[in-house]
């Protein structure tokens, strides 16, 4: 993870299309959507990562799994949401919008980032930004779905299930799931209904944010790093097919 965040550079459409092709990293600004950072080169693929409700795409988290989906032969691209923007601004922490106008600025994000990539661009996220992919995915194409700890309840509303658009999500989908994630353990996935298309692959003892119990002998960057892997054996499996 970097200590000092990268100096964002406002660029314009074209600036941004030469450093999406020419698969440069740092931090960018476009204006009217917000700030972007690019990692790695798209030796698999291209995958654009939506933040969590609680963090931006600055948070440790985001940083570390972008990094390591980077060092294993993706080009990752991750942005802050506009309530996530205000937040940055302000210092003050707020709730995020209905989900349906984070898909909107989601779609937004994919339409100017996807004609610039030079291998398809996957979706995908952590938490709430996976759920804002998926919605997505179900409404419009994209190649594929990487997920990070999918939100399949609320907390402590295992009966308000986020599944209705999973019937209409037609394209390959992994699920990167901690097996005690409180928003979807491995006991209550096993009793949900997902399509064929989708695979949920567990991470050892993790919960939501892949951080497992001391007693299991592992630590959150071994399961970052193990989830980081699967997801771009993942994207490079479809691309062979």
């Amino acid at each position: 993870m970097d200590t000092q965040w990268p100096e964002e550079k406002v660029v314009s459409q074209q600036a941004l299309a030469d450093a999406v092709a020419e698969q440069a990293e740092g931090c960018f600004w476009r204006e009217g959507l917000g700030p972007l950072r690019l990692y790695g080169q798209a030796d698999l693929g291209c995958l654009l990562l939506a933040h969590g409700a609680g963090a931006g795409h600055r948070s440790a988290f985001m940083q570390q799994f972008a990094s390591a989906l980077a060092r294993n032969g993706l080009q990752v691209m991750t942005f802050d949401l506009g309530y996530m923007q205000q937040m940055q601004a302000t210092g003050k922490r707020r709730p995020p919008p209905v989900i349906h106008r984070s898909v909107a600025e989601l779609a937004h994000w994919y339409a100017c980032l996807a004609p610039l990539t030079v291998k398809p661009l996957w979706l995908g996220g952590k938490s709430m930004g996976g759920r804002a992919a998926s919605m997505l995915a179900s409404e419009q194409p994209c190649p594929g779905l990487v997920i990070a700890g999918y939100p399949f309840h609320p907390p402590k509303a295992p009966d308000k299930l986020r599944l209705a658009h999973w019937s209409r999500v037609q394209v390959p989908a992994l699920i990167l799931q901690g097996e005690r994630d409180p928003l979807g353990s491995r006991d209550q996935v096993a009793g949900y209904t997902l399509p064929d298309n989708a695979r949920v692959a567990w991470l050892t003892d993790g919960d939501h944010g892949f951080k497992p119990r001391r007693a299991s002998g592992l630590d959150q960057t071994i399961l970052i790093d193990e989830a980081a892997a699967l997801g771009a054996s993942f994207v490079r499996a479809q691309s062979l097919q």
